[in-house]
Protein backbone atom coordinates (compact mmCIF):
# COMPACT_ATOMS: atom_id res chain seq x y z
CA UNK A 1 0.00 0.00 0.00
CA UNK A 2 3.26 1.95 -0.67
CA UNK A 3 1.75 3.21 -4.40
CA UNK A 4 -1.85 3.95 -6.07
CA UNK A 5 -4.25 5.77 -4.50
CA UNK A 6 -6.34 5.00 -1.13
CA UNK A 7 -8.95 6.38 0.81
CA UNK A 8 -9.40 6.82 4.14
CA UNK A 9 -12.61 6.47 5.39
CA UNK A 10 -14.94 8.54 6.80
CA UNK A 11 -16.76 7.76 10.30
CA UNK A 12 -20.56 7.83 9.73
CA UNK A 13 -22.84 8.69 12.15
CA UNK A 14 -26.50 7.50 12.96
CA UNK A 15 -28.69 10.13 14.82
CA UNK A 16 -27.87 9.21 18.18
CA UNK A 17 -24.32 10.24 17.47
CA UNK A 18 -23.01 5.97 17.06
CA UNK A 19 -20.56 4.79 14.36
CA UNK A 20 -23.41 3.76 11.70
CA UNK A 21 -22.35 -0.12 11.03
CA UNK A 22 -24.51 0.00 7.85
CA UNK A 23 -23.66 3.03 6.21
CA UNK A 24 -19.87 2.36 6.88
CA UNK A 25 -20.28 -0.42 4.90
CA UNK A 26 -21.95 1.51 2.22
CA UNK A 27 -19.55 3.60 2.24
CA UNK A 28 -16.74 0.84 1.79
CA UNK A 29 -18.58 -0.96 -1.14
CA UNK A 30 -18.65 2.00 -3.12
CA UNK A 31 -15.26 2.55 -2.54
CA UNK A 32 -14.20 -0.73 -3.67
CA UNK A 33 -16.66 0.24 -6.64
CA UNK A 34 -14.83 3.35 -8.07
CA UNK A 35 -11.96 0.72 -7.82
CA UNK A 36 -9.68 2.51 -5.10
CA UNK A 37 -6.28 0.68 -4.89
CA UNK A 38 -6.94 0.25 -0.67
CA UNK A 39 -8.65 1.25 2.09
CA UNK A 40 -7.68 2.87 5.37
CA UNK A 41 -9.35 3.11 8.37
CA UNK A 42 -8.83 5.84 11.73
CA UNK A 43 -7.43 8.43 9.75
CA UNK A 44 -7.89 11.98 10.66
CA UNK A 45 -10.75 11.76 8.29
CA UNK A 46 -12.13 9.23 10.46
CA UNK A 47 -12.56 11.61 13.37
CA UNK A 48 -10.39 9.00 15.35
CA UNK A 49 -9.89 11.37 17.91
CA UNK A 50 -13.68 11.04 18.98
CA UNK A 51 -13.76 7.18 19.31
CA UNK A 52 -12.97 5.38 22.33
CA UNK A 53 -10.90 2.53 22.09
CA UNK A 54 -13.69 0.22 21.87
CA UNK A 55 -14.90 2.23 18.57
CA UNK A 56 -11.42 1.95 17.29
CA UNK A 57 -11.52 -2.00 17.59
CA UNK A 58 -15.06 -2.45 16.13
CA UNK A 59 -13.89 0.05 13.19
CA UNK A 60 -11.39 -2.33 12.01
CA UNK A 61 -12.93 -5.43 12.34
CA UNK A 62 -15.65 -3.32 10.25
CA UNK A 63 -13.14 -2.43 7.77
CA UNK A 64 -11.69 -5.84 7.84
CA UNK A 65 -14.71 -7.27 6.82
CA UNK A 66 -16.12 -4.63 4.18
CA UNK A 67 -12.57 -4.44 2.17
CA UNK A 68 -13.57 -7.04 -0.09
CA UNK A 69 -10.27 -7.88 -2.55
CA UNK A 70 -8.81 -4.31 -1.49
CA UNK A 71 -6.10 -4.50 0.84
CA UNK A 72 -6.57 -2.58 3.98
CA UNK A 73 -3.89 0.29 6.32
CA UNK A 74 -4.80 1.24 9.44
CA UNK A 75 -3.77 4.50 11.25
CA UNK A 76 -2.73 3.65 14.78
CA UNK A 77 -4.01 6.40 16.92
CA UNK A 78 -3.67 6.80 20.73
CA UNK A 79 -1.94 8.82 23.31
CA UNK A 80 0.18 5.81 25.09
CA UNK A 81 2.36 2.93 23.74
CA UNK A 82 0.19 0.16 25.75
CA UNK A 83 -2.67 1.51 23.48
CA UNK A 84 -0.76 2.16 19.95
CA UNK A 85 0.26 -1.70 20.89
CA UNK A 86 -3.16 -3.04 21.11
CA UNK A 87 -3.84 -1.46 18.27
CA UNK A 88 -1.48 -2.25 16.10
CA UNK A 89 -1.92 -5.95 17.15
CA UNK A 90 -5.32 -5.72 16.22
CA UNK A 91 -4.87 -4.30 12.87
CA UNK A 92 -2.42 -7.35 12.40
CA UNK A 93 -4.85 -9.81 13.23
CA UNK A 94 -7.15 -8.23 10.85
CA UNK A 95 -4.94 -8.76 7.76
CA UNK A 96 -4.23 -5.14 7.00
CA UNK A 97 -1.17 -4.70 5.31
CA UNK A 98 -0.46 -1.22 6.68
CA UNK A 99 -0.34 0.22 10.00
CA UNK A 100 0.07 3.78 9.80
CA UNK A 101 1.96 5.10 13.55
CA UNK A 102 0.54 8.78 13.90
CA UNK A 103 2.21 10.82 16.96
CA UNK A 104 -0.07 11.01 19.99
CA UNK A 105 -1.51 13.98 20.24
CA UNK A 106 -0.66 14.15 24.70
CA UNK A 107 1.86 16.68 25.17
CA UNK A 108 4.37 18.46 23.15
CA UNK A 109 7.81 17.07 23.04
CA UNK A 110 11.19 16.52 21.54
CA UNK A 111 11.54 14.23 18.06
CA UNK A 112 13.67 11.62 20.03
CA UNK A 113 10.48 11.07 22.69
CA UNK A 114 8.70 10.62 19.32
CA UNK A 115 10.80 8.37 17.69
CA UNK A 116 11.60 6.05 20.70
CA UNK A 117 7.95 6.49 20.85
CA UNK A 118 6.77 4.82 17.14
CA UNK A 119 10.16 2.07 18.04
CA UNK A 120 8.46 0.69 21.11
CA UNK A 121 5.52 0.82 19.39
CA UNK A 122 6.44 -1.14 16.03
CA UNK A 123 9.12 -3.63 18.04
CA UNK A 124 8.01 -6.79 16.73
CA UNK A 125 5.72 -5.55 13.94
CA UNK A 126 4.19 -8.03 11.75
CA UNK A 127 3.43 -5.84 9.03
CA UNK A 128 5.13 -2.61 7.15
CA UNK A 129 5.03 0.43 9.45
CA UNK A 130 4.49 4.21 8.23
CA UNK A 131 4.44 7.07 10.29
CA UNK A 132 2.23 10.04 9.29
CA UNK A 133 3.54 13.54 9.30
CA UNK A 134 1.30 15.90 9.44
CA UNK A 135 2.61 19.16 11.56
CA UNK A 136 -0.51 21.11 9.97
CA UNK A 137 -3.15 18.64 11.52
CA UNK A 138 -1.64 17.47 14.24
CA UNK A 139 1.25 20.23 15.59
CA UNK A 140 3.92 17.71 15.13
CA UNK A 141 6.21 15.77 12.69
CA UNK A 142 9.68 14.37 12.41
CA UNK A 143 12.81 15.46 10.13
CA UNK A 144 14.06 13.22 7.20
CA UNK A 145 16.99 12.51 9.87
CA UNK A 146 14.53 11.25 12.74
CA UNK A 147 12.94 9.31 10.01
CA UNK A 148 16.27 7.55 9.08
CA UNK A 149 17.15 6.83 12.65
CA UNK A 150 13.44 5.34 13.62
CA UNK A 151 13.95 3.47 10.24
CA UNK A 152 17.18 1.38 12.04
CA UNK A 153 14.93 -0.05 14.59
CA UNK A 154 11.33 -0.87 12.65
CA UNK A 155 10.47 -1.76 9.65
CA UNK A 156 9.09 1.53 8.50
CA UNK A 157 7.83 1.13 4.59
CA UNK A 158 6.68 4.98 3.92
CA UNK A 159 5.90 8.28 5.47
CA UNK A 160 2.30 9.03 5.05
CA UNK A 161 2.94 13.00 4.55
CA UNK A 162 0.81 15.96 4.66
CA UNK A 163 3.14 18.51 2.88
CA UNK A 164 3.06 20.84 0.14
CA UNK A 165 5.02 19.61 -2.80
CA UNK A 166 8.32 21.67 -2.34
CA UNK A 167 8.96 20.14 1.00
CA UNK A 168 8.94 16.74 -0.26
CA UNK A 169 11.96 16.42 -2.62
CA UNK A 170 13.86 17.87 0.91
CA UNK A 171 12.28 15.00 2.82
CA UNK A 172 12.84 12.36 0.38
CA UNK A 173 16.37 12.71 0.03
CA UNK A 174 16.45 12.57 4.16
CA UNK A 175 15.01 8.89 4.16
CA UNK A 176 16.53 5.50 3.71
CA UNK A 177 16.66 3.86 0.50
CA UNK A 178 13.40 2.34 0.38
CA UNK A 179 11.23 3.84 2.24
CA UNK A 180 7.93 5.36 0.01
CA UNK A 181 6.14 8.73 0.45
CA UNK A 182 2.12 8.79 0.68
CA UNK A 183 1.00 12.45 0.71
CA UNK A 184 -2.69 13.54 1.24
CA UNK A 185 -4.00 16.64 1.87
CA UNK A 186 -6.98 16.02 -0.12
CA UNK A 187 -4.87 15.70 -3.38
CA UNK A 188 -3.67 19.24 -3.20
CA UNK A 189 -0.98 19.87 -5.69
CA UNK A 190 -1.50 16.29 -6.93
CA UNK A 191 0.35 16.65 -10.04
CA UNK A 192 3.41 18.36 -8.57
CA UNK A 193 3.23 16.37 -5.80
CA UNK A 194 3.96 13.48 -7.91
CA UNK A 195 6.35 15.29 -9.94
CA UNK A 196 8.29 15.29 -6.60
CA UNK A 197 8.43 12.25 -6.46
CA UNK A 198 5.28 10.83 -4.08
CA UNK A 199 4.51 7.35 -4.99
CA UNK A 200 0.60 7.42 -3.80
CA UNK A 201 -2.02 9.30 -2.12
CA UNK A 202 -4.39 8.60 0.79
CA UNK A 203 -7.68 10.92 0.55
CA UNK A 204 -11.30 10.65 1.67
CA UNK A 205 -14.21 9.83 -0.60
CA UNK A 206 -15.22 13.19 -1.23
CA UNK A 207 -12.48 13.75 -4.14
CA UNK A 208 -11.50 9.88 -4.70
CA UNK A 209 -12.57 10.20 -8.46
CA UNK A 210 -11.19 12.90 -9.12
CA UNK A 211 -7.73 11.48 -7.55
CA UNK A 212 -8.06 8.69 -9.50
CA UNK A 213 -8.44 9.48 -12.70
CA UNK A 214 -5.19 12.50 -12.30
CA UNK A 215 -3.43 9.52 -11.60
CA UNK A 216 -4.30 6.34 -13.76
CA UNK A 217 -3.87 9.48 -15.98
CA UNK A 218 -0.45 10.08 -14.67
CA UNK A 219 0.17 6.36 -14.85
CA UNK A 220 -0.38 5.93 -18.61
CA UNK A 221 1.97 9.24 -19.27
CA UNK A 222 -0.16 11.09 -20.03
CA UNK A 223 0.36 13.94 -18.50
CA UNK A 224 -2.06 16.51 -19.84
CA UNK A 225 -4.88 14.52 -18.98
CA UNK A 226 -3.61 14.12 -15.49
CA UNK A 227 -3.46 18.00 -15.35
CA UNK A 228 -7.29 18.44 -16.65
CA UNK A 229 -8.05 15.67 -13.90
CA UNK A 230 -6.72 18.00 -11.60
CA UNK A 231 -7.99 21.07 -12.27
CA UNK A 232 -11.18 19.21 -12.33
CA UNK A 233 -11.41 18.43 -8.88
CA UNK A 234 -9.48 21.03 -7.40
CA UNK A 235 -11.89 23.50 -6.90
CA UNK A 236 -14.19 20.73 -4.64
CA UNK A 237 -11.04 19.54 -2.68
CA UNK A 238 -10.50 23.45 -1.52
CA UNK A 239 -13.62 23.61 -0.32
CA UNK A 240 -13.17 20.32 1.27
CA UNK A 241 -9.44 20.90 2.93
CA UNK A 242 -10.30 24.17 5.08
CA UNK A 243 -9.70 22.07 7.83
CA UNK A 244 -10.31 18.90 9.35
CA UNK A 245 -13.70 19.93 10.80
CA UNK A 246 -14.53 21.48 7.44
CA UNK A 247 -13.87 18.07 5.80
CA UNK A 248 -15.77 15.91 8.49
CA UNK A 249 -18.82 18.84 8.13
CA UNK A 250 -18.81 19.45 4.18
CA UNK A 251 -16.75 16.74 2.46
CA UNK A 252 -19.11 14.61 3.91
CA UNK A 253 -22.18 16.09 2.78
CA UNK A 254 -20.12 16.21 -0.92
CA UNK A 255 -19.56 12.54 -0.91
CA UNK A 256 -23.24 11.60 0.75
CA UNK A 257 -25.44 13.81 -1.35
CA UNK A 258 -25.23 12.26 -4.68
CA UNK A 259 -26.07 8.63 -2.82
CA UNK A 260 -28.79 9.94 -0.86
CA UNK A 261 -27.22 9.20 2.31
CA UNK A 262 -28.36 11.33 5.36
CA UNK A 263 -25.25 12.90 7.23
CA UNK A 264 -25.38 13.50 11.44
CA UNK A 265 -22.34 14.77 12.85
CA UNK A 266 -20.62 13.84 16.38
CA UNK A 267 -20.14 16.55 18.97
CA UNK A 268 -17.90 18.72 19.07
CA UNK A 269 -18.57 19.29 15.60
CA UNK A 270 -18.46 22.14 12.94
CA UNK A 271 -22.60 22.45 12.30
CA UNK A 272 -23.19 23.35 8.87
CA UNK A 273 -24.41 26.75 7.87
CA UNK A 274 -27.22 27.24 5.27
CA UNK A 275 -24.64 28.68 2.76
CA UNK A 276 -21.72 25.78 3.20
CA UNK A 277 -24.78 23.11 2.76
CA UNK A 278 -25.15 24.93 -0.84
CA UNK A 279 -21.88 24.91 -1.61
CA UNK A 280 -21.81 21.25 -0.53
CA UNK A 281 -24.69 20.27 -2.48
CA UNK A 282 -22.55 22.50 -5.78
CA UNK A 283 -19.81 20.33 -5.46
CA UNK A 284 -21.48 17.15 -5.05
CA UNK A 285 -22.95 17.55 -8.32
CA UNK A 286 -19.67 17.17 -10.43
CA UNK A 287 -18.60 14.22 -11.65
CA UNK A 288 -15.96 12.17 -9.10
CA UNK A 289 -16.26 8.61 -10.31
Amino acid sequence: MVRGVHCVLFALWDEAERADRALMRRQAEWVRGVRADGIVTLGLATEVAKLSLVEKLEMIGWAAEDRGDLPLAVTVAANSVAEQRLILRAAEAAGASLAILQPPLAGAFGAAEYVDHFARVGEGAALPLAVQNAPQFLGRALSGEDLGRLAARIPLAAVKAEMPAVDLPALMAALPPGVALLNGRGGLEMTDALRAGASGFIVAPDVLGGVLRCHRAWERGDEAAAERAYAAFLPAATFGMQSLEHLACYGKRVWAGPLGLEVHDRAPALRPSELGLRLAARWASQPRA
